[in-house]
């Protein structure tokens, strides 16, 4: 849906924080005051349950909003929380960026024009992996293929989906809904894709890296968590495709052990093989089985379609309130 924008538009720039202490004041001293097209920048710091000095150092750079998590709570619920806030104070523009001072502040004007011209609600700045010499070879093959998974589960043609430098119209961000508690990057793209929210993409450049990544321990940890956030976001938007898909491989291959008795039967030579039978006749069940949960996760999945489009409802009442 395309939007029309006033002309005193507001930007806020959300940077979730955990001990950052250290590179905090560098990332928003990076990021510009004045934009063409916005009338005012402003910042907004989730501080995650720091224990360091992250929320002096916010400060005394003079961002104008600071909100406290008690205990530390993740990536996707700090980005969740900043998202929330960022509407309740006005935002028409918000630009999600991260505290270590990866991504160029400089980059933001470009990262928000596709959603000032009115052709996205959502851009993602999107980085040259092939660039990136913190990457490991493995590491950019798998960021490649996990793209390309992302891509092909949430219908849009995102380059790379793990950039958290991202920008989202106040619109977008109403609709956003965040249950993963690791990272919010791969579930975002596959929702917002799957309700049909306009999608752009501009290069980017990145910064030379200030620290290790905090947000997994190593690659195995990093792919496998990864696959299980993709997994469980496109179960709960494609639910009926997912466990039909699942429950015709598990009949199947029933079906086929059931063959492989029935051969022996007609032959004469049953005695031996009613493991076969058994086996089959389990799996056999297990797949309708699986036919059934479909039907029942489709309907829930139903459900949760319209819940969804009630809360963004709310939420638009509570902000029009406010």
């Amino acid at each position: 849906m395309q939007m029309e924008y006033k002309k005193d538009l507001k930007l806020i720039v959300q940077i979730p924080c955990w001990n950052e202490e250290k590179v905090l004041a560098q990332t928003i001293q990076d990021i510009p005051k004045e934009i063409p097209g916005i009338a005012r920048v402003e910042i907004l710091i989730i501080d995650d349950g720091s224990s360091d000095n992250t929320v002096n150092v916010a400060k005394e750079c003079g961002v104008e909003y600071i909100v406290r998590l008690t205990n530390h709570r993740g990536l996707a619920k700090a980005f969740a929380t900043g998202i929330d806030n960022c509407l309740r104070m006005g935002a028409d523009i918000i630009v999600n960026t991260d505290a270590d001072n990866q991504y160029k502040g400089a980059d933001i004007p470009k990262l928000i024009q596709p959603i000032l011209n009115g052709r996205a609600d959502v851009v993602i700045g999107v980085r040259n992996i092939h660039e990136q010499k913190e990457f490991t070879p493995i590491k950019k093959k798998m960021q490649k293929l996990g793209s390309w998974v992302v891509r092909k589960l949430s219908g849009t043609d995102i380059k790379d989906v793990t950039s958290g430098f991202r920008a989202y119209s106040a619109d977008a961000a109403i609709k956003i809904n965040i249950i993963s508690e690791y990272s919010y990057t791969l579930e975002t793209i596959i929702q917002a894709g799957r309700i049909g929210i306009a999608f752009s993409q501009v290069p980017i450049k990145t910064n030379a890296k200030t620290r290790e990544s905090r947000l997994f321990k190593n690659t195995c940890h990093y792919i496998l968590r990864s696959i299980a956030t993709i997994v469980k976001v496109y179960t709960i938007y494609r639910p009926l495709r997912v466990f039909w898909t699942l429950g015709f491989v598990i009949f199947f291959i029933g079906f086929l052990i059931g063959l492989r008795f029935l051969y022996f039967f007609l032959a004469g030579n049953s005695t031996g093989h009613v493991q076969s039978l058994i086996l089959a006749s389990i799996l056999i069940i297990l797949g309708f089985q699986m036919f059934v949960v479909g039907l029942v996760a489709n309907i829930i999945s139903a459900n949760r379609f319209l819940i969804e489009n009630i809360l963004i409802k709310i939420k638009k009442i509570e902000l029009q309130r406010s």
